[in-house]
């Protein structure tokens, strides 16, 4: 058993909560807004066509619920404060290994995606830049930023936030008044509504197609689980959590909804480049080339405010196991600045590996695939695990369930049809040949989670100390007192 010393010592290791509301809810919105949105919505207009909106909207409305689970688990317990205290409590402390270091894995892979995203933006103010550079100074800067105290990080990323909504409300704007303006476009097509349906409907390349589309489609949407952790650090999370939860299907009809029909409107789906970004592309079709130069800037921040996100969230979760002892304990040890510098580190130099990558594909995109697949296959078993242990929580805890003011709709029937929605994911991750890679490398990543997971455990086991970290369960004066804080 941990000697009350190592106890206070790791309690004294806490990180210092310096990140307001209104950071917290702008890192909230920015978080639904993915670098998948941006730069991988053009490939997948290319396989869905038109119907690319119904995919959003699909995935949009199972994720809603996924984080209706999240909101009802966080509440039950506020004591939880990543989804692998969920876990550990609800599943066992094997689950709480898993799903933190996947969850921490899956934020470095997203990241690495970004800095390829970054590297076509870049080409795009610089054709001859070589593509290491741009990886080479992103990863440099984002390991930077990441050593500065946590409000400097809240602060960078409220402004990318806001930088990234105004971005998309002004392509809504500018949209619509080219489509009641009528624009012609230079290939000839006009701006109209109806360019939605003429070009072979609304599922012009089929079921099959549109099975494809939810493989990339995917991805766009990993960060959405931020709004449940952050708004449940807030003072009032009983009034933040579901307010922030209930804006989601809003967000996903405006930003993805509603900002790529005004693409498709304006551009015709058969114009649309592949390889290119839909949103600079628009412009650039309907010859506003320094509106599109603008753009280009914008989503490349986009790009470097998801990156960076990635790094604060995967360091944060390093930080966490090791305070577990999941980790090695140099990982939840602060410098001077209160930042777990160690964590930073660990987690910043894997980005460096986009370099090679780079280097060795044949074109950005199809890199940009081949990562985001693997980064969806490895969101969707954090997203799994929330439903698991919302499974478990409802049967073992009915009580809290029937307590709850934020309930999940239809307990019984509804987290089943969100686990058969991620199976079906899997299906056409599968389909794709050039997702398909994602399957295979993935279960040799958890044949090595397994596998350290034995060998922590031994460890801890032969040092006498606990196996996981205790969830401390909530007297019933506390939740009292957290209603009366409502």
């Amino acid at each position: 058993m941990a000697s009350s010393a190592q106890t206070q010592d790791i309690s004294e290791q806490k990180l210092d909560r310096g990140l307001s509301n209104r950071h917290l809810q702008m890192i909230a919105i920015g978080g639904a807004i993915g670098t998948g949105l941006f730069f991988g919505s053009g490939k997948l207009i290319s396989l869905v066509g038109p119907s690319v909106i119904f995919v959003y909207m699909i995935i949009g409305f199972v994720l809603f619920f996924v984080m209706r689970a999240l909101g009802e688990l966080l509440l039950s317990n506020l004591n939880y404060k990543t989804f692998g205290d969920i876990a550990k409590d609800l599943i066992g402390p094997w689950a709480g290994f898993f799903v933190s270091w996947n969850y921490w894995f899956s934020w470095v892979v997203a990241c690495i995606a970004d800095i390829v995203a970054i590297t076509a933006y870049a080409q795009y103010f610089n054709p001859d830049i070589p593509v290491w550079l741009p990886a080479l100074l992103t990863a440099s800067a984002l390991l930077i930023l990441n050593l500065q105290p946590v409000k400097f990080f809240g602060e960078t990323e409220f402004w990318f936030a806001i930088i990234k909504v105004v971005a998309i409300l002004a392509l809504i704007v500018v949209g619509l008044y080219l489509i009641f303006s009528g624009h012609h476009n230079p290939n000839g097509t006009t701006a109209q509504v109806s360019n939605l349906w003429n070009y072979g409907g609304f599922f012009p390349t089929g079921l099959s197609g549109f099975i494809l589309g939810f493989q990339m489609g995917i991805f766009a949407f990993i960060g959405i689980e931020l709004v449940g952790t952050t708004a449940a650090e807030t003072e009032n999370p009983h009034r933040n959590l579901p307010k922030a939860i209930n804006s989601i299907i809003m967000r996903i009809l405006v930003f993805y909804v509603g900002a790529l029909s005004i693409i498709m409107m304006v551009t015709p789906w058969v114009d649309i480049d592949p390889e290119q970004s839909p949103f600079t592309s628009m412009f650039g079709m309907v010859g506003f080339t320094g509106a599109a130069f603008v753009v280009n800037l914008v989503v490349l921040l986009s790009a470097a405010s998801s990156a960076n996100s990635g790094v604060y969230s995967a360091s944060r979760m390093a930080y966490s196991l090791g305070l577990d002892r999941h980790a090695p304990k140099l990982f939840a040890r602060k410098n001077k600045r209160h930042v777990p510098s160690n964590a930073v580190f660990f987690t910043a130099v894997f980005a460096f590996l986009s370099i090679p990558l780079l280097l060795a594909g044949d074109t950005l995109v199809s890199a940009f695939t081949v990562i985001s697949s693997l980064c969806s296959t490895c969101i969707l078993f954090t997203w799994g695990s929330i439903v698991v242990s919302y499974i478990n929580y409802h049967r073992k805890f009915p009580e809290r369930h029937a307590a709850s003011q934020f309930r999940m709709p239809l307990p019984k029937i509804t987290p089943w049809f969100i686990l058969a929605f991620f199976a079906f994911i899997v299906f056409a991750l599968a389909l794709g040949e050039d997702t398909r890679i994602a399957l295979i490398l993935i279960p040799l990543w958890f044949v090595v989670l397994t596998i350290l997971w034995k060998v922590t455990k031994a460890k801890l086991e032969r040092e006498h100390l606990p196996v996981t970290g205790m969830i401390p369960i909530q007297t019933p004066e506390e939740i009292a007192r957290n209603f009366e804080n409502k």
